[in-house]
């Protein structure tokens, strides 16, 4: 009798834990479906490589223990006016991070931006700040201390063409602003970009391609260069021991500006991530990343934490100089005062 006993109470046992399993997986709810990826084009000017790609994971982290979804950045460099003109021409950015903002503003009247896109973020649309210094020769061989200095005789100063690099019409900016006050006036002032040019043996299109064509190749006695660039090459690039950083005692303030473009991520589905994306550029982590690659950031606990690394230096603004459209204009446009004071 157990023999033949057993065999029925186990289907028994059985069909009920098969009924109960089945119940079970009924009121259980299925897994969610994992949100497919989403991808964003960075186009951006020459010296940010290294922040965006460590600020890129910061930020694809922060979104995916936001939102449970999963998102790819991608990166263009070059000079600032030559990324705003590809973008132009059909590069699908959904985000720029340029050096100044007139490239952004042609963005704007290309249809691809609102034109009251500096309204959109805080410090119009401004997350971190810089300026321009020089970067020499270890022990400066040639002293190079203030901007007269670049104009002596025998002095080869490595700086991009403001034509196609942003970094390059502020370190132009810079030299003319510091000219203006020095050099009695505009006529002063022109007279002594003439003369800066005429020292500079190459115009590569972007600040990192003058900074390869100063350290690599070794060629020029100066670079004018971003501050956070000159950094780079002491710090970053191995080249410390050959090089070294001089502020002058006057310089520009730069403010490098971002922008979601709304036609092309409203294409592309990718309006609310790359609005997140800029705005998570002025967060505490974001900020403290800003300082760490020499950036000057505007957030108050990044600011003193990196205080020391920045001299104090006396800068002149773009709204000192008449604001960008103004100065686009009349500096930097197909026969502007670049053109002429540089035509041979």
């Amino acid at each position: 009798m157990t023999f033949m006993t057993t065999p029925v109470l186990d289907r028994r046992h059985l069909l009920t834990s098969a009924t109960a399993l089945t119940l079970l997986s009924a009121c259980t709810p299925a897994p969610a479906a994992k949100k497919p990826a989403l991808e964003l084009l960075n186009v951006s000017y020459d010296p940010t490589r290294e922040f965006y790609e460590e600020f890129n994971g910061l930020f694809a982290k922060h979104w995916q223990e936001k939102t449970g979804q999963e998102v790819v950045i991608r990166q263009s460099h070059g000079g600032s006016g030559k990324q705003a003109r590809a973008v132009i021409d059909g590069l699908e950015a959904d985000v720029v991070t340029l050096a100044l903002s007139a490239d952004i503003d042609r963005l704007a009247k290309a249809g691809l931006t609102d034109p009251n896109w500096q309204a959109r973020l805080p410090h119009e649309s401004a997350p971190y700040t810089s300026t321009i210094v020089f970067l020499v020769r270890k022990g400066n061989p040639k002293g190079l201390r203030d901007w007269g200095d670049l104009i002596r005789r025998g002095v080869e100063v490595i700086t991009p063409n403001p034509k196609t690099g942003g970094g390059a019409r502020w370190n132009y900016l810079a030299a003319w602003a510091w000219a203006l006050k020095t050099r009695g006036g505009e006529a002063g002032a022109e007279e002594f970009i003439r003369q800066l040019y005429a020292h500079v043996p190459v115009l590569d299109t972007g600040a990192r391609g003058s900074t390869t064509t100063f350290v690599q190749r070794g060629l020029g006695d100066v670079l004018l260069t971003w501050e956070n660039e000159a950094h780079l090459a002491v710090k970053e690039l191995g080249a410390g021991d050959a090089l070294e950083i001089v502020t002058p005692p006057t310089s520009i303030l730069t403010e490098p500006p971002v922008a979601w473009l709304d036609k092309l991520v409203a294409k592309r589905g990718t309006a609310e991530v790359a609005k997140a994306y800029l705005e998570y550029l002025y967060s505490p982590p974001a900020q403290d990343l800003v300082g760490k690659y020499y950036y000057r950031p505007l957030e108050a606990a990044a600011a003193t934490k990196y205080a020391a690394q920045f001299p104090s230096i006396e800068l002149t603004t773009i709204r000192d100089l008449g604001g960008w459209p103004a100065v686009q204009a009349r500096h930097f446009d197909d026969g502007g005062l670049f053109d002429s004071l540089t035509s041979k």
